[in-house]
């Protein structure tokens, strides 16, 4: 087993055994402070037991239904407690990290075979790669966004357009918002973010990514030149890693920063177009993609093969950022 794998897997084995434990912590103070609900839960317990004996023993219908009838007056009871109480039966159970598959990292499928969870995949993604990429992921969110960075100033001169800094920004992010809202469907294209440094490019991938993860999705976050060495190094057997290859592939939501700092060659942009062009006609599930760019979409049909400029034009969403480098704002304030 990869080492990084057994790590985290240790990590959720631990995880999972305090929730259980802070569960149990609190369903004994409550029985301690009110003893007729451990007496509840113990009738209740022994009359479940009653009733699989009786289902395996003669299958009597009457017994069976007086059994039932039983057990479901004392949940009744059993309720009314905990309602003056304001408490409800989560009280009691683990609040796991991730309900989904209950802080193991794997869930059982409908044929009965297992597989990795989404939130074992994204710790997976984070501790391989994301964190050598991105070191704040967890810390831009849109509850961080803020326009106020922006001019309102319109200079067509400069921009070539009538619209605002200010103005655009706000139109990105409802394309922002638009494309978490329609992850799941096919007709929502991806999109590419172009302009220079510094307008908020990285931070909008990232509150995206934010909101996707939030939806039990995983999320790949990666730089052009690191994404197309690893992908070299993986296919001449140099990574002792897992298949970055496939992660890649068939990550929920592959970002790829920096598109245009690479060192350019025939087999990165090979490697590229398979990258670009496999996600968009993925078949076993939907996957989205952001890249994002300095290079203006003029400097990208000059820089990349006709095929990768194809695939991109047709099938995304292209934000322009423009205005003035919003970080020096940042550092004055």
């Amino acid at each position: 087993m990869d080492l990084v794998l057994k790590n985290i897997l240790i990590q959720y084995s631990k995880k999972k055994a305090n929730h259980e434990f802070e569960a149990e912590k609190r369903k004994q103070e409550i029985y301690n402070k009110y003893p007729k609900l451990q007496d509840l839960d113990k009738k209740i317990s022994s009359l479940a037991i009653s009733t699989t004996k009786a289902l395996i023993s003669n299958n009597d219908k009457n017994l069976l239904n007086e059994l039932n009838n039983n057990i479901e007056k004392l949940k009744e009871e059993k309720n009314k407690i905990l309602k003056s109480l304001n408490l409800d039966k989560s009280f009691f159970e683990p609040h796991y990290d991730c309900p989904i598959c209950k802080d193991t990292g794997y869930i059982t499928n409908e044929d009965y075979s297992t597989s990795m969870c989404n939130c074992l995949k994204q710790r997976l993604y984070d501790e391989q790669y994301n964190k050598a990429n991105i070191s704040n992921l967890d810390v831009q969110n849109f509850d961080k966004f803020t326009d106020l960075l922006y001019s309102d100033e319109i200079n067509e001169s400069k921009y070539h357009t009538n619209v605002s800094p200010r103005e655009n920004i706000n139109l990105i992010k409802d394309i922002c918002l638009k494309f978490i809202e329609n992850f799941d469907s096919k007709e929502q294209k991806n999109l590419l973010f172009t302009g220079n440094t510094g307008l908020g490019k990285t931070f909008l991938s990232s509150c995206i990514a934010n909101e996707i993860i939030k939806k039990g999705k995983n999320v790949l976050y990666q730089t052009s030149p690191v994404m197309l060495d690893s992908i070299i190094d993986y296919r001449f057997g140099k990574s002792n890693s897992i298949n970055i290859l496939d992660s890649i592939l068939s990550a929920d939501l592959l970002i790829i920063d920096d598109l245009g700092t690479e060192c350019i060659n025939n087999m990165k942009f090979a490697e590229l177009f398979n990258v670009i062009n496999t996600r968009l006609l993925n078949q076993n599930k939907i996957t989205k993609t952001i890249i994002s760019t300095n290079l203006s979409l003029k400097n990208l049909y000059t820089n990349y093969d006709e095929r990768i400029i194809s695939r991109i034009v047709g099938n995304y969403d292209i934000c322009y950022f423009y205005g003035d480098d919003i970080r020096f704002k940042i550092r004055n304030k």
